[in-house]
């Protein structure tokens, strides 16, 4: 593994981390504020975590709001108890970037947590086609979730499915914002290295959603790099 992608995965590991320790310590409750649970989460990612930065703005949504995704504007809602809460963030490590996402089903509804189960098989998909196909573009494996999210039943959420990740702050302000996004229409290569000729790294991003039952799930984490082998 490159040092660029044991960072990155090390970062990451660190992410997922901080979210089993949200689990654990039972952060997730109805009745509370999504901005107090994103509050409460800031606060353990710094006092036992060492985080001091996020690149990004702390994403927590709830009911409703999880049809949205990270541009959305919604309105600050209670956590109820049979919620679908999806958190999105992305602290920074050692100066490198984790983009993160999970949902969570806080109730006994079947579809809710089919949801939630479905939107982790179809990231392991994604990745396996950018894996099996070297030629994939972000826009091929745009096309390629969305066809998941369908096949499976619900609706793709959002016009992006993934961005560059990197050493913070990663590579920004390019002449064509969307370039560097993993959207329909773009022909760049997946693969294709950044103008010092090093290989880029991707994050993948699943939101499925169903309007008619107003619920939305999303995950994301690295496409581009796996667990380092060990033995």
């Amino acid at each position: 593994m490159d040092p660029i992608a044991k960072s990155l995965w090390a970062a990451q590991e660190k992410a997922a981390a901080l979210f089993s320790q949200v689990v654990d310590d039972g952060l997730i409750q109805a009745g509370k504020l999504e901005s107090e649970l994103t509050k409460e989460i800031y606060e353990l990612a710094r006092n036992r975590f060492g985080v001091r930065r996020h690149w990004h703005d702390r994403i927590v949504r709830s009911g409703p709001n999880t049809l949205m995704g990270y541009y959305d504007k919604v309105e600050e809602r209670r956590i109820s108890e049979d919620d679908i809460v999806y958190l999105d963030f992305g602290p920074v490590f050692d100066s490198w970037e984790a983009d993160f996402g999970r949902s969570f089903a806080l109730g006994p509804d079947p579809a809710k947590h089919r949801l939630v189960r479905d939107i982790g098989i179809a990231f392991e998909q994604g990745k396996r086609h950018f894996r099996d196909t070297p030629d994939l573009t972000a826009g091929g494996l745009y096309d390629f979730v969305v066809g998941l999210a369908a096949r499976a039943g619900w609706e793709f959420g959002a016009l992006t499915a993934g961005h560059l990740i990197g050493h913070f702050p990663h590579e920004k302000n390019p002449p064509d914002t969307k370039l560097y996004s993993i959207r329909s229409g773009n022909t760049l290569s997946l693969r294709e290295p950044d103008s010092r000729g090093r290989a880029r790294h991707w994050i993948l991003e699943i939101h499925f959603v169903d309007r008619a039952r107003q619920i939305g799930g999303f995950f994301e984490e690295l496409l581009t790099v796996d667990a380092p082998a060990t033995g």
